[in-house]
């Protein structure tokens, strides 16, 4: 089943960090995902997260705030 993530992120330098380690982890582990940016600040408001950069997967927010390490994304993206 293909996965649904949204980084959530106005393009601030951390967002873009993000973007490029999920999109790394996502073909390093070879999972099948659809992979978008969310850069509305209302948008992102309506995730319910205050602090960027956010990960959402499958429609549930599973981080915001910080950068996770690289072992946190990996079980955030496979699990």
């Amino acid at each position: 089943m293909k996965k649904d993530i949204k980084i959530l992120g106005t393009g601030c330098p951390k967002c873009k960090q993000l973007e490029e380690a999920v999109r790394k982890t996502v073909t390093d582990n070879s999972v099948e995902a659809e992979i978008s940016k969310v850069e509305d600040i209302v948008d992102i408001m309506g995730y319910g997260i205050m602090r960027t950069p956010g990960l959402v997967i499958d429609g549930k927010v599973v981080l915001s705030g910080r950068l996770p390490s690289t072992n946190e994304l990996k079980e955030l993206i496979t699990k």
